[in-house]
């Protein structure tokens, strides 16, 4: 199951992925983000809880301007700690 964290707004698109067929909740990627806007939770997956990494609610509505700092035209910090895979960083201004 993948779950998407962003939005959509006059001056582009940003989102954030977790892949949580992929995401094993090592926790490498919290410390990884600059803005500190990701967290460990729980997902209702397969049957059962599963913990994986998510964005903070109180962060959801301004990833834009919290990941602003990460290098875009590469991979964000979050992406290159996740050693599976689990996240991908989608960014398209406009």
């Amino acid at each position: 199951m993948i779950t998407h964290y962003g939005y959509k707004d006059g001056s582009g698109e940003y989102f954030l992925a977790v892949d949580s067929g992929k995401c094993d909740a090592c926790g490498k990627c919290v410390p990884a983000c600059p803005a500190g806007a990701l967290e460990m939770t729980t997902v209702f997956a397969d049957l059962e809880d599963k913990p994986v990494v998510g964005v903070k609610e109180s962060s959801r509505k301004s990833l834009r301007d919290l990941c602003s700092s990460c290098d875009h035209s590469g991979k964000a910090p979050c992406e290159v700690s996740c050693l599976r895979f689990a996240i991908k960083v989608a960014w398209n201004r406009q």
